[in-house]
Protein backbone atom coordinates (compact mmCIF):
# COMPACT_ATOMS: atom_id res chain seq x y z
CA UNK A 1 0.00 0.00 0.00
CA UNK A 2 1.34 3.20 -0.77
CA UNK A 3 1.84 5.82 1.44
CA UNK A 4 -0.61 8.90 2.21
CA UNK A 5 0.54 12.48 0.55
CA UNK A 6 1.95 14.63 3.36
CA UNK A 7 0.85 18.23 3.55
CA UNK A 8 1.86 20.35 6.02
CA UNK A 9 0.42 24.03 5.84
CA UNK A 10 2.16 26.56 7.91
CA UNK A 11 -0.61 28.58 9.42
CA UNK A 12 -3.70 28.21 10.84
CA UNK A 13 -5.69 30.90 9.87
CA UNK A 14 -8.83 30.86 7.58
CA UNK A 15 -7.56 29.71 4.38
CA UNK A 16 -5.00 27.13 5.94
CA UNK A 17 -7.81 25.47 7.89
CA UNK A 18 -9.88 25.39 4.85
CA UNK A 19 -6.93 23.63 3.06
CA UNK A 20 -6.86 21.66 5.32
CA UNK A 21 -10.44 20.17 5.68
CA UNK A 22 -10.26 19.75 1.74
CA UNK A 23 -6.89 18.03 2.00
CA UNK A 24 -7.72 15.71 4.80
CA UNK A 25 -10.91 14.60 3.39
CA UNK A 26 -9.24 13.77 -0.26
CA UNK A 27 -6.58 11.24 2.12
CA UNK A 28 -3.69 13.50 2.44
CA UNK A 29 -1.49 13.45 5.94
CA UNK A 30 -2.14 16.56 7.17
CA UNK A 31 -0.46 18.82 9.48
CA UNK A 32 -0.93 22.49 10.65
CA UNK A 33 1.74 23.98 12.10
CA UNK A 34 0.29 27.32 14.26
CA UNK A 35 2.53 29.63 15.67
CA UNK A 36 0.41 31.53 18.16
CA UNK A 37 -1.81 29.13 20.84
CA UNK A 38 -4.91 29.14 19.46
CA UNK A 39 -6.45 28.76 15.63
CA UNK A 40 -7.85 31.16 13.60
CA UNK A 41 -5.11 33.79 13.02
CA UNK A 42 -6.51 37.46 12.71
CA UNK A 43 -10.25 35.43 12.63
CA UNK A 44 -9.60 34.42 15.89
CA UNK A 45 -11.50 35.52 19.65
CA UNK A 46 -9.72 36.06 22.70
CA UNK A 47 -11.15 36.15 26.29
CA UNK A 48 -10.54 38.85 29.62
CA UNK A 49 -12.17 38.84 32.61
CA UNK A 50 -15.40 37.54 31.57
CA UNK A 51 -15.17 39.42 27.90
CA UNK A 52 -15.36 37.92 24.23
CA UNK A 53 -13.56 39.75 21.72
CA UNK A 54 -13.06 39.32 18.01
CA UNK A 55 -9.35 39.75 17.02
CA UNK A 56 -9.70 40.79 13.51
CA UNK A 57 -13.29 40.19 11.14
CA UNK A 58 -16.39 41.11 13.06
CA UNK A 59 -18.83 39.67 10.47
CA UNK A 60 -19.56 36.93 7.91
CA UNK A 61 -20.18 37.80 4.35
CA UNK A 62 -21.12 35.71 1.46
CA UNK A 63 -21.30 32.12 3.45
CA UNK A 64 -21.98 30.46 -0.02
CA UNK A 65 -17.71 29.75 -0.84
CA UNK A 66 -16.98 27.85 2.83
CA UNK A 67 -20.87 26.40 2.91
CA UNK A 68 -19.23 24.65 -0.34
CA UNK A 69 -16.38 23.61 1.45
CA UNK A 70 -18.16 22.51 4.43
CA UNK A 71 -20.42 20.14 2.13
CA UNK A 72 -17.08 19.06 -0.06
CA UNK A 73 -16.28 17.67 2.83
CA UNK A 74 -19.38 16.01 3.84
CA UNK A 75 -20.52 18.79 6.71
CA UNK A 76 -23.08 21.70 6.71
CA UNK A 77 -21.48 24.77 7.97
CA UNK A 78 -25.31 26.21 9.46
CA UNK A 79 -25.42 22.95 11.21
CA UNK A 80 -21.72 23.92 12.71
CA UNK A 81 -22.68 26.95 13.54
CA UNK A 82 -25.15 29.36 14.64
CA UNK A 83 -25.48 32.80 12.15
CA UNK A 84 -27.93 35.61 12.45
CA UNK A 85 -28.52 37.79 9.65
CA UNK A 86 -28.52 41.40 10.68
CA UNK A 87 -30.84 44.16 10.09
CA UNK A 88 -30.11 46.67 9.87
CA UNK A 89 -26.47 45.22 8.86
CA UNK A 90 -24.92 48.57 9.73
CA UNK A 91 -25.52 52.14 10.93
CA UNK A 92 -23.62 54.75 8.84
CA UNK A 93 -23.59 58.49 10.30
CA UNK A 94 -21.62 60.67 8.07
CA UNK A 95 -19.60 63.41 9.57
CA UNK A 96 -20.71 65.72 6.54
CA UNK A 97 -24.31 65.58 8.02
CA UNK A 98 -26.94 62.66 8.00
CA UNK A 99 -27.22 59.09 8.96
CA UNK A 100 -28.40 56.11 7.06
CA UNK A 101 -29.41 52.66 8.56
CA UNK A 102 -28.32 50.34 5.96
CA UNK A 103 -30.60 47.07 5.09
CA UNK A 104 -31.29 44.19 3.00
CA UNK A 105 -34.75 45.21 2.32
CA UNK A 106 -34.31 46.99 -0.75
CA UNK A 107 -37.51 49.44 -0.62
CA UNK A 108 -36.34 50.53 2.79
CA UNK A 109 -32.82 50.89 1.45
CA UNK A 110 -34.72 53.03 -1.11
CA UNK A 111 -36.15 55.25 1.38
CA UNK A 112 -32.86 55.47 3.19
CA UNK A 113 -31.44 56.65 0.19
CA UNK A 114 -33.91 59.06 -0.28
CA UNK A 115 -33.67 61.25 2.42
CA UNK A 116 -30.59 62.04 0.55
CA UNK A 117 -31.06 61.91 -2.67
CA UNK A 118 -34.66 60.96 -4.48
CA UNK A 119 -33.02 60.24 -8.01
CA UNK A 120 -30.41 58.06 -6.34
CA UNK A 121 -33.00 56.05 -4.90
CA UNK A 122 -34.60 55.21 -7.83
CA UNK A 123 -31.13 53.81 -9.53
CA UNK A 124 -30.99 51.27 -6.43
CA UNK A 125 -32.56 48.44 -8.11
CA UNK A 126 -30.55 49.01 -11.57
CA UNK A 127 -27.41 49.17 -9.53
CA UNK A 128 -28.14 45.73 -7.91
CA UNK A 129 -29.37 44.26 -11.04
CA UNK A 130 -26.11 45.34 -12.55
CA UNK A 131 -23.56 44.02 -9.99
CA UNK A 132 -25.80 40.59 -10.37
CA UNK A 133 -24.56 39.82 -13.88
CA UNK A 134 -21.41 41.71 -12.64
CA UNK A 135 -20.99 38.92 -10.34
CA UNK A 136 -22.59 35.95 -12.04
CA UNK A 137 -19.89 36.48 -14.93
CA UNK A 138 -16.98 37.08 -12.86
CA UNK A 139 -17.00 34.82 -10.48
CA UNK A 140 -15.48 32.01 -12.33
CA UNK A 141 -12.52 34.47 -12.83
CA UNK A 142 -12.31 34.43 -9.24
CA UNK A 143 -12.32 30.83 -8.71
CA UNK A 144 -9.77 30.14 -11.49
CA UNK A 145 -5.52 30.70 -11.02
CA UNK A 146 -3.97 32.68 -13.34
CA UNK A 147 -0.73 30.74 -13.47
CA UNK A 148 0.40 31.68 -16.34
CA UNK A 149 0.34 35.48 -18.40
CA UNK A 150 -2.05 34.17 -21.30
CA UNK A 151 -4.32 33.44 -18.94
CA UNK A 152 -4.91 37.73 -18.31
CA UNK A 153 -5.17 37.17 -22.54
CA UNK A 154 -8.15 34.70 -22.88
CA UNK A 155 -11.23 35.35 -25.03
CA UNK A 156 -13.40 35.12 -21.61
CA UNK A 157 -12.11 37.81 -20.03
CA UNK A 158 -11.36 40.04 -22.65
CA UNK A 159 -15.44 40.00 -22.97
CA UNK A 160 -15.98 40.61 -19.36
CA UNK A 161 -13.64 44.14 -19.77
CA UNK A 162 -16.49 46.84 -20.84
CA UNK A 163 -18.67 44.80 -17.74
CA UNK A 164 -15.79 45.48 -15.26
CA UNK A 165 -14.78 49.04 -16.67
CA UNK A 166 -10.58 48.81 -15.14
CA UNK A 167 -10.02 52.49 -16.39
CA UNK A 168 -12.96 53.55 -13.68
CA UNK A 169 -12.33 53.32 -9.53
CA UNK A 170 -14.26 51.95 -7.51
CA UNK A 171 -15.84 55.51 -6.48
CA UNK A 172 -16.07 56.16 -10.33
CA UNK A 173 -18.18 53.83 -10.95
CA UNK A 174 -20.42 54.72 -8.70
CA UNK A 175 -21.19 57.77 -9.89
CA UNK A 176 -23.00 55.75 -13.08
CA UNK A 177 -25.31 55.88 -10.35
CA UNK A 178 -25.11 58.02 -7.50
CA UNK A 179 -25.01 61.45 -7.45
CA UNK A 180 -24.83 62.47 -3.81
CA UNK A 181 -21.39 61.59 -2.59
CA UNK A 182 -22.81 60.22 0.58
CA UNK A 183 -24.88 57.80 -1.08
CA UNK A 184 -21.71 57.09 -2.76
CA UNK A 185 -19.92 56.45 0.35
CA UNK A 186 -21.98 53.94 1.75
CA UNK A 187 -21.96 51.69 -1.35
CA UNK A 188 -18.18 52.10 -1.27
CA UNK A 189 -16.62 52.22 1.80
CA UNK A 190 -16.75 48.80 1.63
CA UNK A 191 -13.54 49.23 -0.29
CA UNK A 192 -11.65 49.39 3.46
CA UNK A 193 -12.16 45.73 3.88
CA UNK A 194 -9.07 45.46 0.97
CA UNK A 195 -7.41 48.06 2.86
CA UNK A 196 -7.86 50.48 0.07
CA UNK A 197 -9.85 53.93 -0.28
CA UNK A 198 -12.55 53.50 -3.07
CA UNK A 199 -11.00 56.20 -4.87
CA UNK A 200 -7.79 53.79 -5.80
CA UNK A 201 -9.90 50.73 -6.08
CA UNK A 202 -10.82 49.19 -9.15
CA UNK A 203 -14.13 49.36 -10.37
CA UNK A 204 -14.70 45.47 -10.17
CA UNK A 205 -15.16 45.87 -6.60
CA UNK A 206 -18.28 47.26 -6.70
CA UNK A 207 -19.51 43.33 -6.01
CA UNK A 208 -18.45 44.15 -2.09
CA UNK A 209 -21.83 46.33 -1.66
CA UNK A 210 -23.71 44.10 -3.69
CA UNK A 211 -23.07 40.93 -1.99
CA UNK A 212 -24.02 42.65 1.60
CA UNK A 213 -27.29 43.51 0.03
CA UNK A 214 -27.85 40.40 -2.11
CA UNK A 215 -26.84 37.69 0.78
CA UNK A 216 -26.67 39.18 3.82
CA UNK A 217 -24.56 40.33 6.86
CA UNK A 218 -24.08 37.57 9.19
CA UNK A 219 -22.81 37.54 13.08
CA UNK A 220 -21.45 34.00 14.28
CA UNK A 221 -23.07 33.45 17.83
CA UNK A 222 -19.72 33.28 19.35
CA UNK A 223 -18.38 35.33 17.46
CA UNK A 224 -16.12 34.87 14.31
CA UNK A 225 -13.58 32.65 15.84
CA UNK A 226 -16.38 30.06 16.15
CA UNK A 227 -16.26 29.31 12.73
CA UNK A 228 -12.48 29.24 13.13
CA UNK A 229 -12.75 26.74 16.27
CA UNK A 230 -15.43 24.92 13.76
CA UNK A 231 -13.41 24.45 11.05
CA UNK A 232 -10.41 23.28 13.23
CA UNK A 233 -12.65 20.52 14.79
CA UNK A 234 -13.61 19.36 11.07
CA UNK A 235 -9.88 19.25 9.85
CA UNK A 236 -9.44 17.06 12.67
CA UNK A 237 -12.18 15.27 12.53
CA UNK A 238 -11.01 14.59 9.04
CA UNK A 239 -7.42 13.21 10.05
CA UNK A 240 -5.36 16.24 10.40
CA UNK A 241 -2.86 17.59 13.03
CA UNK A 242 -3.21 20.77 13.98
CA UNK A 243 -0.03 21.76 16.29
CA UNK A 244 -0.31 25.25 18.45
CA UNK A 245 2.74 26.91 19.84
CA UNK A 246 4.83 26.00 16.84
CA UNK A 247 6.62 27.95 14.86
CA UNK A 248 8.35 27.25 11.85
CA UNK A 249 11.71 28.41 11.55
CA UNK A 250 13.21 26.93 7.98
CA UNK A 251 11.90 25.57 5.00
CA UNK A 252 13.97 23.13 3.52
CA UNK A 253 15.04 23.05 -0.19
CA UNK A 254 16.63 20.79 -2.80
CA UNK A 255 17.30 22.61 -5.39
CA UNK A 256 13.70 24.60 -5.70
CA UNK A 257 11.77 21.60 -4.09
CA UNK A 258 10.70 22.09 -0.44
CA UNK A 259 10.67 18.87 1.37
CA UNK A 260 10.25 19.75 4.87
CA UNK A 261 10.16 22.50 7.15
CA UNK A 262 11.54 22.79 10.69
CA UNK A 263 9.43 23.98 13.68
CA UNK A 264 9.66 24.15 17.41
CA UNK A 265 8.38 20.88 17.22
CA UNK A 266 11.21 19.21 15.18
CA UNK A 267 11.25 18.26 11.51
CA UNK A 268 8.53 17.60 9.28
CA UNK A 269 8.93 15.99 5.69
CA UNK A 270 6.61 17.12 3.13
CA UNK A 271 5.41 16.51 -0.87
CA UNK A 272 3.50 20.01 -0.64
CA UNK A 273 4.32 23.10 1.66
CA UNK A 274 0.81 25.36 2.05
CA UNK A 275 1.90 28.75 3.25
CA UNK A 276 -1.15 30.39 5.08
CA UNK A 277 1.23 32.65 6.90
CA UNK A 278 1.63 36.65 5.66
CA UNK A 279 3.15 36.90 2.40
CA UNK A 280 5.82 39.17 2.91
CA UNK A 281 6.88 38.07 6.41
CA UNK A 282 7.07 34.43 5.05
CA UNK A 283 8.63 34.90 2.24
CA UNK A 284 11.39 37.05 3.89
CA UNK A 285 12.37 35.29 6.58
CA UNK A 286 11.43 31.35 5.46
CA UNK A 287 12.54 31.56 1.65
CA UNK A 288 15.86 32.45 0.64
CA UNK A 289 15.91 35.45 -1.68
CA UNK A 290 17.99 33.64 -4.60
CA UNK A 291 14.89 31.13 -4.61
CA UNK A 292 12.28 33.71 -5.62
CA UNK A 293 13.78 36.22 -8.57
CA UNK A 294 9.93 37.41 -8.98
CA UNK A 295 9.38 38.34 -5.18
CA UNK A 296 13.16 39.43 -3.61
CA UNK A 297 13.48 41.81 -0.72
CA UNK A 298 14.38 44.06 -3.00
CA UNK A 299 10.86 44.17 -4.96
CA UNK A 300 8.49 43.57 -2.19
CA UNK A 301 10.15 46.77 -0.73
CA UNK A 302 8.26 48.26 -3.87
CA UNK A 303 4.55 46.99 -3.84
CA UNK A 304 2.07 48.49 -2.79
CA UNK A 305 0.35 47.13 0.60
CA UNK A 306 -2.93 47.87 2.60
CA UNK A 307 -3.90 50.61 5.41
CA UNK A 308 -3.55 49.09 8.82
CA UNK A 309 -5.68 49.56 12.23
CA UNK A 310 -5.68 51.02 15.12
CA UNK A 311 -7.52 48.89 17.35
CA UNK A 312 -9.15 48.91 21.27
CA UNK A 313 -11.08 46.58 22.52
CA UNK A 314 -13.16 47.56 25.63
CA UNK A 315 -15.15 45.78 27.95
CA UNK A 316 -17.68 48.16 29.52
CA UNK A 317 -19.92 48.01 32.60
CA UNK A 318 -23.64 48.51 31.22
CA UNK A 319 -25.16 48.20 28.13
CA UNK A 320 -25.32 50.20 24.86
CA UNK A 321 -28.90 48.68 24.06
CA UNK A 322 -29.27 51.95 21.49
CA UNK A 323 -25.77 51.59 19.71
CA UNK A 324 -26.19 49.54 16.43
CA UNK A 325 -24.70 45.81 16.04
CA UNK A 326 -22.38 47.33 13.56
CA UNK A 327 -21.81 51.25 13.25
CA UNK A 328 -19.60 53.35 10.85
CA UNK A 329 -18.49 56.94 11.46
CA UNK A 330 -17.39 58.45 7.78
CA UNK A 331 -14.99 61.58 8.27
CA UNK A 332 -16.19 64.93 7.16
CA UNK A 333 -13.59 65.16 4.80
CA UNK A 334 -13.34 61.30 3.94
CA UNK A 335 -11.00 62.22 1.18
CA UNK A 336 -8.70 64.41 3.37
CA UNK A 337 -8.71 61.34 6.22
CA UNK A 338 -7.60 58.46 3.20
CA UNK A 339 -5.30 60.80 1.83
CA UNK A 340 -3.64 60.84 5.38
CA UNK A 341 -4.08 57.05 5.48
CA UNK A 342 -2.58 55.87 1.98
CA UNK A 343 -0.46 59.47 0.68
CA UNK A 344 1.22 61.31 3.66
CA UNK A 345 1.29 58.69 6.12
CA UNK A 346 0.19 60.70 9.01
CA UNK A 347 -2.60 60.51 11.95
CA UNK A 348 -5.92 62.53 11.54
CA UNK A 349 -7.47 64.38 13.60
CA UNK A 350 -10.97 63.16 12.35
CA UNK A 351 -10.69 59.76 11.53
CA UNK A 352 -13.23 57.47 10.02
CA UNK A 353 -13.87 54.31 12.34
CA UNK A 354 -16.39 51.48 12.67
CA UNK A 355 -17.78 50.31 16.03
CA UNK A 356 -19.12 46.64 16.84
CA UNK A 357 -21.53 46.38 19.74
CA UNK A 358 -21.92 42.72 19.26
CA UNK A 359 -23.90 42.31 22.59
CA UNK A 360 -27.05 43.82 21.41
CA UNK A 361 -27.22 40.25 18.97
CA UNK A 362 -24.94 38.16 21.14
CA UNK A 363 -25.32 38.40 24.68
CA UNK A 364 -22.62 35.99 25.42
CA UNK A 365 -19.88 37.64 24.18
CA UNK A 366 -19.99 39.86 27.94
CA UNK A 367 -20.98 39.21 31.39
CA UNK A 368 -24.75 39.87 32.71
CA UNK A 369 -25.15 43.84 32.51
CA UNK A 370 -21.86 44.87 30.70
CA UNK A 371 -20.85 44.86 26.90
CA UNK A 372 -18.02 44.65 24.55
CA UNK A 373 -17.18 47.44 22.12
CA UNK A 374 -14.83 46.51 19.45
CA UNK A 375 -13.26 49.96 17.91
CA UNK A 376 -11.29 50.07 14.89
CA UNK A 377 -9.88 52.73 12.96
CA UNK A 378 -8.33 52.92 9.70
CA UNK A 379 -4.64 54.34 9.77
CA UNK A 380 -1.68 54.25 7.71
CA UNK A 381 1.02 51.04 8.13
CA UNK A 382 3.76 51.62 9.44
CA UNK A 383 5.81 54.81 8.48
CA UNK A 384 8.95 56.51 9.90
CA UNK A 385 5.58 59.08 9.64
CA UNK A 386 4.35 57.92 13.07
CA UNK A 387 5.92 56.81 15.78
CA UNK A 388 3.36 54.65 17.93
CA UNK A 389 5.32 54.08 21.11
CA UNK A 390 4.69 57.67 21.57
CA UNK A 391 1.80 58.56 19.45
CA UNK A 392 -0.22 55.64 21.10
CA UNK A 393 -1.35 57.22 24.68
CA UNK A 394 -3.04 60.53 22.84
CA UNK A 395 -4.12 58.46 19.68
CA UNK A 396 -6.22 56.37 22.22
CA UNK A 397 -7.98 59.66 23.54
CA UNK A 398 -9.11 60.92 20.00
CA UNK A 399 -10.29 57.36 19.36
CA UNK A 400 -12.40 57.51 22.83
CA UNK A 401 -13.46 61.39 22.32
CA UNK A 402 -14.66 60.38 18.49
CA UNK A 403 -16.96 57.45 20.20
CA UNK A 404 -18.82 61.08 21.56
CA UNK A 405 -19.79 61.54 17.50
CA UNK A 406 -21.85 58.46 17.97
CA UNK A 407 -23.79 59.48 21.14
CA UNK A 408 -21.49 57.66 23.77
CA UNK A 409 -20.40 60.20 25.53
CA UNK A 410 -19.36 58.21 29.04
CA UNK A 411 -17.16 55.07 27.47
CA UNK A 412 -13.85 56.28 29.31
CA UNK A 413 -15.72 55.97 32.96
CA UNK A 414 -17.35 52.61 31.72
CA UNK A 415 -14.35 50.85 31.13
CA UNK A 416 -13.49 47.71 32.98
CA UNK A 417 -11.45 46.08 30.47
CA UNK A 418 -8.82 47.59 27.63
CA UNK A 419 -6.63 46.33 25.30
CA UNK A 420 -5.05 48.12 22.31
CA UNK A 421 -3.32 47.01 19.19
CA UNK A 422 -1.27 49.42 17.11
CA UNK A 423 0.03 48.94 13.92
CA UNK A 424 3.72 48.23 15.09
CA UNK A 425 2.08 45.22 17.23
CA UNK A 426 0.20 43.99 14.43
CA UNK A 427 4.06 44.26 12.61
CA UNK A 428 5.92 42.52 15.91
CA UNK A 429 3.31 40.69 17.66
CA UNK A 430 1.19 39.01 14.77
CA UNK A 431 4.38 38.55 12.31
CA UNK A 432 2.41 41.38 9.52
CA UNK A 433 4.67 43.06 7.26
CA UNK A 434 4.67 46.79 8.05
CA UNK A 435 1.48 46.01 10.00
CA UNK A 436 -0.71 46.37 7.06
CA UNK A 437 -3.90 44.13 8.29
CA UNK A 438 -5.31 43.39 4.22
CA UNK A 439 -2.00 42.47 3.34
CA UNK A 440 -0.82 43.56 -0.51
CA UNK A 441 -3.44 46.26 -2.00
CA UNK A 442 -5.51 45.18 -4.93
CA UNK A 443 -4.62 47.97 -7.43
CA UNK A 444 -4.88 46.12 -11.55
CA UNK A 445 -0.46 45.54 -10.97
CA UNK A 446 -0.88 43.57 -7.97
CA UNK A 447 -4.18 41.26 -8.66
CA UNK A 448 -4.68 37.90 -10.97
CA UNK A 449 -1.62 36.78 -12.44
CA UNK A 450 0.02 39.41 -10.80
CA UNK A 451 -0.11 38.96 -7.69
CA UNK A 452 1.39 35.82 -5.73
CA UNK A 453 0.22 32.81 -7.40
CA UNK A 454 -1.71 30.15 -5.69
CA UNK A 455 1.28 27.82 -7.16
CA UNK A 456 4.32 29.51 -6.02
CA UNK A 457 6.29 30.58 -9.13
CA UNK A 458 9.58 29.55 -9.24
CA UNK A 459 9.33 26.86 -6.83
CA UNK A 460 8.42 23.21 -6.44
CA UNK A 461 5.59 22.01 -4.32
CA UNK A 462 4.76 25.26 -2.78
CA UNK A 463 1.76 26.93 -2.52
CA UNK A 464 -0.10 29.76 -1.25
CA UNK A 465 -3.42 30.80 0.82
CA UNK A 466 -4.69 33.70 2.35
CA UNK A 467 -5.22 37.35 1.73
CA UNK A 468 -1.43 37.72 -0.01
CA UNK A 469 -2.38 35.39 -3.09
CA UNK A 470 -4.98 35.26 -5.50
CA UNK A 471 -8.13 35.85 -5.39
CA UNK A 472 -7.16 38.61 -2.59
CA UNK A 473 -8.39 39.64 1.17
CA UNK A 474 -11.40 38.91 3.00
CA UNK A 475 -12.95 36.49 4.04
CA UNK A 476 -14.92 34.97 1.07
CA UNK A 477 -11.92 35.28 -1.40
CA UNK A 478 -9.37 33.73 1.38
CA UNK A 479 -11.81 30.67 1.66
CA UNK A 480 -11.83 30.97 -2.46
CA UNK A 481 -7.81 30.69 -2.25
CA UNK A 482 -8.29 27.59 -0.22
CA UNK A 483 -10.04 25.97 -2.83
CA UNK A 484 -8.29 27.03 -5.65
CA UNK A 485 -5.10 25.85 -3.95
CA UNK A 486 -5.96 22.61 -2.90
CA UNK A 487 -7.26 22.02 -6.22
CA UNK A 488 -4.07 22.45 -7.54
CA UNK A 489 -2.00 20.42 -4.61
CA UNK A 490 -4.53 18.01 -5.60
CA UNK A 491 -3.24 17.89 -9.27
CA UNK A 492 0.11 17.84 -8.83
CA UNK A 493 -0.05 15.05 -6.06
CA UNK A 494 -2.53 13.03 -8.09
CA UNK A 495 -5.19 12.97 -5.24
CA UNK A 496 -8.62 14.21 -5.86
CA UNK A 497 -9.75 16.76 -3.99
CA UNK A 498 -13.50 16.77 -2.61
CA UNK A 499 -13.93 20.99 -3.87
CA UNK A 500 -18.04 21.36 -4.55
CA UNK A 501 -18.34 23.00 -7.59
CA UNK A 502 -22.44 23.30 -7.08
CA UNK A 503 -22.86 26.94 -9.00
CA UNK A 504 -26.28 27.36 -7.15
CA UNK A 505 -26.98 30.66 -6.08
CA UNK A 506 -26.11 30.59 -1.67
CA UNK A 507 -29.86 29.88 0.21
CA UNK A 508 -28.93 29.25 4.00
CA UNK A 509 -31.15 26.83 5.46
CA UNK A 510 -34.79 28.37 6.80
CA UNK A 511 -33.28 29.17 10.32
CA UNK A 512 -30.32 30.78 9.09
CA UNK A 513 -33.03 33.87 8.48
CA UNK A 514 -34.22 33.69 12.24
CA UNK A 515 -35.00 37.74 13.24
CA UNK A 516 -32.15 39.30 14.59
CA UNK A 517 -32.56 39.31 18.78
CA UNK A 518 -33.72 41.74 20.80
CA UNK A 519 -32.16 45.12 21.12
CA UNK A 520 -30.82 44.88 17.36
CA UNK A 521 -30.62 48.54 16.66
Amino acid sequence: MSRKKRVVVIGAGPGGLAASMLLSSAGCSVTVLERRGQVGGRTSTFEADGFRFDLGPTFFLYPRVLESIFAAVGRDLHAEVRMERLDPQYHLVFGAGGEMKATPDVERMEREIARFSPDDAGRLRRFLDDNRVKMDQFRAVLESPFLRFRDLLSPKLARMLPLLRPWLSLDGEMKRYFRDPRVRLAMTFQSKYLGMSPFNCPSLFSILSFLEYEYGVFHPIGGCGAVSDSMAKVAQDLGATISLDDEVEEIFFEGRKAVGVRSRSGVHECDALVINADFARAMTRLVPDRLRPRWTDRKIARKRFSCSTYMLYLGLEGRCDDLAHHTIYLAEDYLSNLDDIESRHVLSRDPSFYVQNACVTDPSLAPDGKSTLYVLVPVTHQHANVDWSREAPAFRELALRQLERLGLKDVASRIVYERQITPADWDQEYEIHLGATFNLAHNLKQMLYFRPRNRFEGLESVYLVGGGTHPGSGLPVIFESARITSRLVGQDLGVPVPVDSDDRPFTPPDDAFRPPLAGVA
